[in-house]
């Protein structure tokens, strides 16, 4: 079994991806909007376009004949993709749930009204008057976010009406694609957030990773650990409600799930239909298959029995901090690497920027997770990018 993918974005997810499905000999072009991406560098073939030019995607498509196409990024123009699953071509997971995740207000509006599952108050705004009457609704405080972004970009906190407006002009900076509209939710006042990834299957059976909490800054994740401890009733509720909205949007692979769990239980807050950043925690083998496996086999219909967790682990990112057109150089490697039971993984962006994401350090054992946490953070401190 050898099967053509096309994979719409690669960046150092979409580089684990390549590299689980080359283990699994499969064939792969990498796309992203500039050369020499970290996909790229492992993929057979790459090409280089403005994927929200639905011409230049066309052309693509026509040219390579995938048999799957699996967008790792949310600035696709996905309302093509209806047209290249009536072609034959099986996009991933579907190209409804493309669609729907893609974009926040298809996807908060599907699991809150068609679904029914458990989520923040919210009202959407096209522009900043909308926004403040939004903001009487949520009341304050509460999050704004772009409708379509990645990595928490856009992503602010109103604390005060004097917020209103910054929170719309960086809701608009940090928006992908050229959807200029935001979402305004009420602040859920919750205890801690987590991953739930989640693998549909074509046989139907769908399966749970153990939970990964996680730490944000400016709306992007700075560590992760698996399995959070949290009340087995509230990751059963979890369970059910991924279960449920994966099962609305249709089709194989592995979805990014993620919860607010506040006291009074579980509140639905996002879906991504593909490996999320939280997940390389999995890197360090923490499971049995990493996420980029999981999702590799379920695209390609490889049966997967169990999920098992076989050690804890932790992850915590290493960010560039200047802005640099040159390949950049890591330095610190050789201390790094003398710290037992832990790892690091070098993406091979080509470029850096302030607060870029770089690498990722991992820790594993029998510790405590809070304690992993530490281990991977002192990995991490001990590399810099230069």
């Amino acid at each position: 079994m050898r099967k053509k993918i096309l994979l719409l974005g690669s960046g150092e997810l979409g580089r684990e991806f390549v590299i689980a499905c080359q283990r699994l000999g499969q064939y792969v072009i990498a796309v992203d909007s500039y050369s020499n991406a970290p996909a790229m560098q492992v993929a057979h073939e790459f090409e280089v376009i403005d994927m929200l030019d639905g011409n230049a995607l066309d052309e693509i498509v026509s040219k390579h004949k995938p048999d799957f196409i699996v967008p790792e990024i949310e600035a696709i123009r996905t309302e093509r993709f209806y047209d290249y699953e009536k072609q034959g071509i099986q996009v991933v997971p579907s190209a409804k749930a493309a669609n729907f995740t893609m974009n926040r207000k298809a996807i908060r509006d599907l699991a809150a009204k068609e679904v029914g599952v458990k989520t923040a108050t919210y009202r959407y705004a096209t522009s900043y008057e909308e926004l403040k009457e939004g903001v009487k609704v949520t009341g304050i405080p509460c999050v704004v976010k772009p409708l379509m972004s990645s990595s928490g970009k856009g992503q602010s906190v109103i604390k005060s009406e004097a917020d209103i407006e910054k929170a719309w002009n960086y809701a608009l900076e940090g928006s992908r694609g050229d959807l200029l509209e935001v979402i305004v939710e009420g602040f859920v006042d919750f205890e801690y957030e987590i991953t739930l990834l989640t693998v549909t299957q074509n046989d139907g059976n769908t399966l749970f990773c153990p939970p990964i909490g996680h730490r944000q800054e400016r709306g992007d994740y700075q560590e992760s650990w698996q399995p959070m401890p949290m009340n087995p009733q509230h990751l059963k509720e979890a369970q059910q409600m991924a279960a449920d909205v994966t099962k609305a949007l249709g089709g194989s692979g592995l979805w990014g799930v993620e919860f607010f769990v506040a006291k009074d239980g579980v509140y639905f807050s996002e879906l991504s239909p593909r490996p999320h950043d939280t997940g390389m925690v999995t890197l360090g083998n923490t499971q049995n298959l990493s996420e980029f496996e999981l999702h590799a086999r379920a695209i390609l219909g490889i049966p997967i029995k169990e999920v098992v967790l076989e050690k804890n682990g932790a992850s915590a990112v290493i960010l560039a901090e200047k802005e640099n057109s040159s390949l950049p150089i890591f330095k610190g490697l050789d201390k790094a690497a003398i710290i037992s039971n832990t790892d690091f993984k070098i993406f091979g962006k080509p470029s850096t920027r302030p607060y870029r994401r770089m690498a990722v350090a991992l820790a594993f054992g029998k510790e405590d997770v809070k304690e992993l946490v530490e281990k991977a953070k002192s990995v991490a401190e001990m590399i810099s990018v230069q």
